[in-house]
């Protein structure tokens, strides 16, 4: 256990005191937060009073897609690319224990960016309400499955590649996945194919858990469960150390 505590502290570190990660992480959100919610530029879904109540959910839902996928990938790929994965795999640490520790650092960075992004989002007007517990649940499945993506590309692909892949899917994701315009405004093939991809769903739920007050759809409950079974299964079959 002191191994593991040690590699997870160690992995929150090198994540908060990287420059490109902490942009990912908390820079790029509280910028597009404060920018669109401050600039009408954007559509916005019938009924919303305040540009914040709609953007609010989907920065949420944006920080932990730059968690869970990006940073992890990216971090992941070039350690294995180094050598590094493989010569932790071979300590008291052990290779399960070094990808869960993986794991609790993510959800630790976004414990920290949950701290500063609310309190963001609520000086700006926005007013959180609902079911925090169905919030909550969201945001785990989506850890999984974006955590399951990131560690899919990271073992499998070379560190440039992952670099890439991550950044490109990060920005596909941010733009179909009802983060900063809503689905509805897509055209109808782009709208179709943003539903069945987790970042529209982790978005829908925490929408309708924090915002609205409806329940959370049908629909985002099953992607977010299938991309986190998906996700991991496949990273777990292709995931190469060296």
């Amino acid at each position: 256990m002191r191994a593991f505590a040690a590699q997870a502290r160690a992995e929150v570190w090198m994540t908060l005191r990287n420059g490109e990660s902490l942009l990912l992480a908390l820079g790029i959100p509280v910028l597009l937060l404060t920018f669109f919610a401050t600039v009408d530029v954007l559509p916005a879904p019938d009924g919303t009073e305040h540009p914040v109540d709609f953007l609010a959910p989907g920065i949420l839902a944006l920080a932990v897609m730059s968690t869970g996928l990006v940073s992890l990938a990216i971090a992941t790929g070039f350690q294995r690319g180094y050598g590094v994965l493989k010569r932790l795999g071979t300590t008291p640490l052990s290779r399960p224990g070094l990808l869960a520790a993986k794991i609790v650092a993510v959800l630790v960075v976004e414990l920290v960016q949950v701290a500063v992004l609310v309190p963001v989002a609520a000086g700006l007007g926005w007013r959180p309400s609902g079911a925090m517990a169905s919030a909550l649940a969201a945001v785990l499945l989506g850890t999984v499955a974006f955590s399951g993506l990131g560690l899919l590309m990271a073992g499998a692909l070379k560190p440039e590649l992952t670099l890439a892949l991550a950044n490109g899917l990060y920005l596909v994701l941010l733009l179909l996945g009802g983060m900063l315009v809503p689905l509805a405004s897509l055209p109808g093939v782009l709208r179709t194919l943003a539903k069945v991809l987790p970042a529209a769903a982790l978005s829908d739920a925490l929408r309708a858990s924090l915002g609205d007050g409806l329940a959370v759809p049908g629909r985002a409950w099953v992607v977010l469960l299938a991309w986190a079974v998906a996700a991991p299964v496949a990273a777990a079959a292709t995931f190469r150390w060296e």
